[in-house]
């Protein structure tokens, strides 16, 4: 029997067991992850952006958790020789109108602690040749980029460092009974269990008789690449986002590695790990998600119709090069000539209203917590996240 089982070695999962051995060096901490190696979903499939934490309303656990994520990120990555692409953010206004709503960002920043700064349009020119705002700008020297995969490694080196045991190729398959699970071909028990699974902890939760008002819509989040960075492209470069959905738009990234990328996607997925043609096809996740993705289309809830529309057409270079043009002015955009690996955003859905829960949500009891929404900046916020989830578990 193992004191903590946790399912899913995504970068929650990993940095729960960290903190719990930080606080319980004598206990047994296990973490199950069903692929062959960590960060082969989400974890690993992100922009590597390291958020700021200006998006958020002050009384939500992102904001709370995306500025001390920021800072404990970054010096996770410094310690352990980790690369990271301090490159800043620029984030612009096309109109008098988008002025309101980047305002609200600035306001926002303030009252979550961070550091947000203004920019006239002339300020921008001169320090940013090719990037193009109306009036003003806001500047982000916090947000970075990092490699998604390279630091979800080294977060499960760190935690088999500690003592916790990561065991691969291990997938969930059942509760055995209330105090143990099926996996595979054997059985663990546990004293208390941490669902972490990214895009099936809806489906996990439920066979704990927790998720009743939730399950998971996946959207396909998918970037055109400039490898060379032929768009001489030096930060991040953001529209003012529709503040009412949990998409930030399409925008321009730097990475780590100094590609240059445009996107992402947010194209609805039809069924959990769709990334690519019939791969990991399931008849049964199809239709439920189909079921829902109906549902909110008919309805047109928070827009979702006019969203699935615009996401399709994303699918066309020329479509979404123009999108991303908006931003900018006199750019060489003739490196941005292939797709990245796509990645799948697991977004809870309310069932009960039809809206996307742009928070944390996390359901539990004395002997299981399901962590069911952990969506972007879920990343960044790791940490502080995690150590939240671990004091209130213990």
């Amino acid at each position: 029997m193992v004191d903590f089982l946790i399912i899913g070695g995504g970068i929650i999962g990993l940095n729960i067991a960290i903190e719990i051995k930080k606080l319980k060096p004598n206990a047994t901490v296990m973490v199950l992850e069903k692929e062959p190696e960590v960060g082969m979903h989400s974890s690993g499939r992100n922009s590597g952006v390291l958020h700021a934490g200006f998006y958020y309303t002050a009384d939500s656990l992102k904001a709370k958790f995306t500025r001390e994520g920021n800072a404990q990120m970054r010096e996770f990555c410094y310690s352990r020789g980790l690369n990271i692409n301090e490159c800043g953010k620029v984030v612009v206004a096309s109109s008098e109108k988008e002025l309101n709503a980047l305002e609200e960002l600035k306001r926002r920043g303030d009252t979550n602690g961070v550091d947000l700064q203004w920019r006239s349009e002339k300020n921008i020119e001169k320090e940013y040749p090719n990037i193009k705002t109306y009036k003003k700008a806001l500047y982000s020297p916090s947000t970075a980029t990092v490699d998604p995969r390279e630091v979800t490694k080294e977060f499960a080196k760190y935690a088999e460092e500690l003592g916790v045991l990561v065991r691969y190729n291990a997938k969930y398959l059942g509760r055995a009974d209330n105090e143990s699970i099926s996996i595979n071909d054997d059985i663990i028990k546990y004293k208390k269990l941490i669902n972490s699974a990214g895009l099936y902890a809806d489906k996990i939760a439920n066979d704990f008789g927790f998720s009743k008002n939730y399950t998971i819509i996946p959207f396909k989040g998918i970037y055109l690449k400039d490898s060379r960075n032929l768009s001489s492209l030096v930060t991040n470069v953001y529209p003012v986002p529709n503040l009412s959905n949990p998409f930030l738009g399409v925008h321009y990234t730097l990475t780590v590695d100094k590609e240059a990328k445009i996107g992402p996607t947010a194209i609805p997925a039809f069924w959990r790990e769709n990334y690519r043609g019939f791969d990991n096809f399931s008849f049964k996740e199809f239709m439920q998600i189909i079921y829902y993705e109906s549902k909110l289309f008919m309805g047109n809830s928070f827009g979702f119709r006019l969203l699935a529309i615009e996401e399709i057409k994303k699918y066309r270079e020329s479509y979404l090069l123009n999108l991303a043009k908006k931003l900018t002015r006199n750019m060489d955009h003739s490196g941005y000539d292939r797709w990245s690996t796509p990645g799948i955003r697991a977004q809870l859905l309310d069932k009960r209203t039809l809206e996307l829960v742009q928070d944390f949500i996390v359901e539990g009891d004395e002997k299981s917590v399901h962590i069911l929404n952990a969506v972007s900046p879920a990343f960044t916020s790791s940490i502080p996240f995690a150590k939240w989830i671990v004091k209130k578990m213990l």
